[in-house]
C-alpha cells in the first residue's frame, strides 16, 4: 500500500516516537544530535525534542522524535526500542498513542522546510522553481492603499517543476512589512521593501508545495499527485496569473495557516504529550 506524505507540519501520532529512559549525564544538546543521528538512518526527521524528566521520575531525559513518514517511524520504532543506541543502558522507544491530532488544523511547512522534503524524495536535481510574476506596490495601482502607510506590499508567483513526473505547481503569496521591523544600518523603506519581497517569495513557494502529494509505494518508488485550486485551472497563461495572484491572495483578517519560516512548532509541546499517552 502506498503511503501519502503532504508538506504539512506532521502531528499524526503514528509519525510521532517517544524515547525515554536516557542517560542523565550528556546534555540535552548532545543527546537531541545524537538521537538525530540514530533516527535520521530510518528516514527524514522534522523535529527532535529533548526534555529533562519530571522530579518523580528521577535524573535524566526522555524525548519526542517526528517523521514525515509513519512507515520510517514504525521502521524505527521496531529497531530501536530495548537497545542501548549511543548509550550503555537500554532506552525505550514507543509509537504515539493519541489520534486527537488528526481533528487539528494542519499547518503547511515553510518553504524551507518543504525544499527538505523535496530533495529528500526527488532529490536536488529532481525539482526545480522558477518565478514567474512578482508585483509590488510601486508597480500596480491596485496596491496604492499599501503605500499610504509605507508599508512595501509584494504580490509573487512561481512555479514548483518536476521533469521526472511531468508536473508543474503554481503557487502565489502575498506579504507586507509593518511599519516597526527595520534593521539598523539601512534605509528603513528599502529595508522593509526586500523583506516584502522575500516573504512573498516564501509564501508562494511553500503554496505551490500545498498542491502535491508524495505518494512512497511499497516497492520504494516514488510517485506524485497534483491537486490544483479552482483558480489554477481558471489560470491558463502567464498573463492571466496577475489576476489570480490579486483574487487568491489579497490580505485578510484570517489568521495564517503556514507554519513561520524561522521557527518550529515548540509551542506544541503539551500536544506532542498527549499524542504519545503522556498524561
Amino acid at each position: 500500500m502506498a503511503e501519502l506524505i503532504s508538506f504539512v507540519v506532521p502531528t499524526q501520532s503514528d509519525k510521532v516516537l517517544l524515547v525515554w529512559e536516557l542517560s542523565a549525564g550528556p546534555p540535552a544538546e548532545a543527546l537531541s544530535h545524537s538521537l538525530f543521528t540514530v533516527f535520521s538512518q530510518f528516514g527524514l526527521l522534522y523535529s527532535v525534542r529533548v526534555f529533562p524528566n519530571a522530579a518523580v521520575a528521577g535524573p535524566g531525559f526522555y524525548a519526542i522524535v517526528k517523521f514525515y513518514s509513519s512507515r520510517d517511524a514504525q521502521r524505527a520504532q521496531k529497531t530501536c526500542d530495548g537497545k542501548p543506541l549511543f548509550q550503555t543502558s537500554p532506552v525505550k522507544v514507543r509509537l504515539g498513542t493519541r489520534h486527537k491530532a488528526l481533528q487539528h488544523q494542519a499547518f503547511a511547512l515553510n518553504s524551507s522546510r518543504c525544499q527538505e522534503l523535496a530533495n529528500y524524495y526527488f532529490g536536488f536535481n529532481g525539482w526545480s522553481k522558477r518565478i514567474i510574476k512578482e508585483l509590488s506596490g510601486l508597480e500596480d495601482a491596485t496596491l496604492a492603499v499599501s503605500m499610504q502607510k509605507r508599508n512595501p506590499q509584494f504580490f509573487c508567483a512561481v512555479e514548483v517543476v518536476l521533469p521526472s513526473y511531468g508536473c508543474r505547481s503554481p503557487g502565489v503569496g502575498i506579504s507586507e512589512e509593518p511599519q516597526h521591523q527595520l534593521e539598523e544600518g539601512q534605509s528603513p523603506f528599502l529595508t522593509k521593501r526586500k523583506r516584502a519581497q522575500k516573504l512573498a517569495f516564501q509564501a508562494a513557494l511553500s503554496d505551490a508545495f500545498q498542491k502535491l502529494t508524495i505518494l512512497v509505494l511499497e516497492s520504494g518508488k516514488i510517485a506524485v499527485e497534483y491537486r490544483p485550486t479552482e483558480e489554477d485551472l481558471d489560470a491558463r497563461s502567464e498573463e492571466e496569473l496577475q489576476n489570480l495572484i490579486q483574487v487568491s491572495c489579497f490580505p485578510s483578517s484570517q489568521p495564517s495557516q503556514r507554519e513561520e519560516e524561522c521557527l518550529s512548532d515548540f509551542s506544541l509541546e503539551e500536544e506532542d504529550l498527549k499524542l504519545c499517552g503522556v498524561h
